[in-house]
């Protein structure tokens, strides 16, 4: 018993060990790959596997869709310290109704540790560890850190992970140069990427790009000062 006790404290021990690292690591380095990219590469049929994936610094990023994915997914990422509780109490709310559609409260410090760390099943498991990664980010990185590396990981569209390769493949263009409106079609598209189109948009995406466009006009490009 006290061998298997000893055999357990040891493995928590060297997993927060080896989790701090990783998220000590990510800090300097560009994040390569994944579990989202792998999973979705062994789901997909033969004939459509697909990955793009380009890595750009930050600098290289267009303020306009650093904008709009704040305004869009998060508008509170540069006050709160990982977690929206008034968003998370909304979508628990919303949820509670039937037939409302399911809506989450992730801020983008959450979304960011889930997608670099984690799986994406939803499980207890897999929330409590994703509480915890963004915790980590959250104290270990700059919000411009997480931004960067929520910008460079998220799936932008089939096979499409990260701001340069979703603005090479809707809009045939480097991510510097997304206008406001370029950027706002991607950010609307986020909750449902592999489900919805950029370019052309749709009715649905066109009204949600309108409104981050307004969102954006609204905070303005003062709010990124923040970041660093």
């Amino acid at each position: 018993m006290n061998r298997l006790f000893r055999f357990f404290v040891k493995l928590f021990f060297w997993s927060v060990v080896s989790s701090i690292g990783l998220v000590v690591l990510f800090k300097f380095v560009p994040v390569p790959v994944t579990p989202l990219m792998v999973i979705r590469y062994f789901e997909s049929p033969s004939e459509n596997k697909m990955w793009n994936h380009d890595w750009v610094p930050i600098e290289n990023i267009s303020k306009n869709i650093q904008l709009a994915v704040i305004c869009s997914e998060d508008q509170k990422f540069l006050q709160h310290n990982g977690f929206d509780i008034d968003a998370i109490e909304r979508a628990y709310n919303n949820n509670k109704k039937k037939g409302k559609r399911i809506k989450g409260g992730s801020t983008i410090s959450q979304q960011t540790a889930k997608n670099v760390f984690l799986w994406p099943a939803r499980s207890w498991l897999r929330k409590g560890l994703e509480t915890y990664f963004s915790f980590l980010i959250e104290k270990i990185w700059s919000k411009e850190r997480i931004l960067e590396v929520y910008l460079n990981s998220i799936e932008m569209g089939n096979g499409v992970y990260g701001i340069e390769a979703a603005s090479q493949y809707w809009f045939k263009k480097s991510a510097i140069k997304l206008s406001a409106y370029e950027a706002a079609a991607i950010a609307s598209i986020l909750p449902s990427p592999r489900k919805y189109r950029a370019n052309p948009a749709s009715v649905y995406i066109e009204k949600r790009k309108e409104w981050i466009v307004k969102q954006m006009q609204f905070y303005g490009t003062l709010e990124l000062k923040e970041l660093k």
